[in-house]
């Protein structure tokens, strides 16, 4: 297939190398520290399960033994990283809160130059969202050069289910955690055209996964369109958007910008692999 212009000055572009990331992955890796594995490890599936989960729960979910989960789960609890509720249930604690907003914001500087290949590709409003919990969290944008635009702020956090962002994210988990989630957030209708039914809403999401991008269209927002594809990285759970005023993403447009997106998130992905 000919590459469209968009891709074409995509391609021309030089893109600035990342900084560099380090870390190992959760569980520990060669030279790691398993302890610190394990801990990071509770608080992922703390957080796949929405912020709270019991003993036993935590113990089926990762394989550890009782005892030693609960050791771990003390020293979250004394440094803030988790409480337990009256329930003794664990639920994440709030001094993550201000570790996730350092993270976001160094991620969203990291992404920016990205960002800006993509407004200037395709003329419109480009974004990066982080899927954080039960929520989407905006982390950086770059603005449309046109007077009318969309504009969503930095830290906003939205429900998945009635953005394209989201869509492409909950379009990486099992069915039944999506299910899972929509339960716990429930399916507020904000348009006319947003999507209210879990079923429905799952099977748009195997659409989503076989095209690599998904819209919101008018779903969130009237009058505004949105089109999203996932960054393909095993851990980072991020996606890139473009989005402005329906009119000017029509059919047309969205053949444009949806190959213009694949690329850069590839791109995003690759240079976080090659940091890792």
């Amino acid at each position: 297939m000919p590459d469209t212009i968009v891709e074409k000055r995509l391609r021309a572009q030089q893109m600035p190398a990342l900084p560099e990331i380090s870390g190992t992955a959760p569980g520990g890796g060669p030279g790691g520290v398993q302890s610190i594995g394990r801990a990071f490890e509770l608080l992922e599936r703390l957080a796949d399960a929405g912020g709270e989960l019991g003993l036993s729960e935590l113990a089926s979910a990762t394989g550890l033994p009782l005892p030693t989960i609960h050791r771990i789960m003390r020293t979250l609890v004394a440094g803030g990283y988790v409480r337990q509720e009256a329930s003794r249930r664990y639920a994440l604690g709030p001094r993550l809160i201000r570790l996730g907003d350092s993270a976001s914001r160094m991620f969203g500087a990291r992404a920016r130059p990205f960002l800006a290949s993509l407004a200037d590709a395709t003329g419109e409003t480009a974004n990066l969202a982080l899927l954080d919990g039960d929520e989407v969290v905006y982390v950086a944008q770059v603005p449309s050069r046109h007077t009318m635009r969309t504009f969503t702020e930095v830290g906003r956090r939205v429900l998945p289910h009635s953005t394209a962002v989201g869509k492409v994210l909950l379009a990486q988990l099992p069915p039944d955690d999506v299910r899972a989630l929509l339960a716990r957030t429930g399916m507020p209708r904000l348009t006319d055209a947003t999507v209210t039914d879990p079923e429905a809403f799952v099977a748009q999401l195997a659409d989503v996964a076989q095209h690599g991008w998904a819209v919101d269209d008018g779903e969130h927002e009237d009058g505004v369109r949105c089109l999203a594809a996932v960054v393909p990285h095993p851990t980072a759970r991020a996606a890139v958007s473009v989005s402005g005023p329906a009119a000017r993403l029509g059919g047309e447009a969205r053949d444009r910008i949806a190959p213009a997106l694949t690329v850069v998130a590839g791109r995003l992905a690759a240079a976080l692999r090659d940091e890792a």
